[in-house]
């Protein structure tokens, strides 16, 4: 069999349409509940989403928690915050339209926990963005009882694709 033959092809798993209802089913429930942005997905439903061509992922981390915890292969990277004191990215807005190609392109967006995510996708829809969504837990999940990340959902935890340096 050829490497070709062996690759997933998540259109062929799940189907086209499958695609848009997760993006529609984000768009009800953010609405239902309120949100500034299109909506929420699952790492799982964004991974499927990018690998499939309809959105692109991008990373709010810093530099140095992409470097030191880890990063999505091929996603591009646009700081909400940087530095220590995690000072907000003045440009976030203007640098995101430049790497996403406009304001109408569906994007994810993946930080730590969600959190910054979450601000960075509300400050991209005020904006304008009207395709960007937040990736439910992060990177590396939410807090479990020891007060860690990593052993309760997340990108990693999920066992999605990512490198560390």
């Amino acid at each position: 069999m050829a490497a070709a033959e062996l690759i997933f092809d998540p259109r062929a798993a799940h189907g086209e349409a499958a695609f848009d209802e997760v993006l529609n089913l984000a768009r009800t429930q953010a609405q239902a509940q309120g949100l500034p942005y299109a909506g929420i997905v699952s790492a799982q439903d964004a991974w499927q989403l990018v690998q499939a061509g309809k959105a692109v992922l991008v990373d709010v981390r810093t530099n140095e928690e992409r470097t030191f915890v880890g990063y999505v292969p091929a996603s591009l990277h646009v700081a909400w915050a940087t530095g220590t004191a995690m000072n907000r990215n003045p440009r976030f807005v203007r640098e995101l339209e430049a790497k996403v190609g406009g304001k109408d392109a569906v994007v994810v967006l993946l930080c730590r926990s969600g959190k910054r995510s979450a601000a960075a996708a509300e400050a991209a829809a005020k904006a304008g963005f009207t395709h960007v969504f937040n990736i439910a837990q992060g990177f590396e999940g939410d807090l479990d009882e020891q007060q860690q990340r990593g052993h309760s959902g997340g990108w990693r935890w999920h066992a999605l694709p990512w490198l560390q340096d």
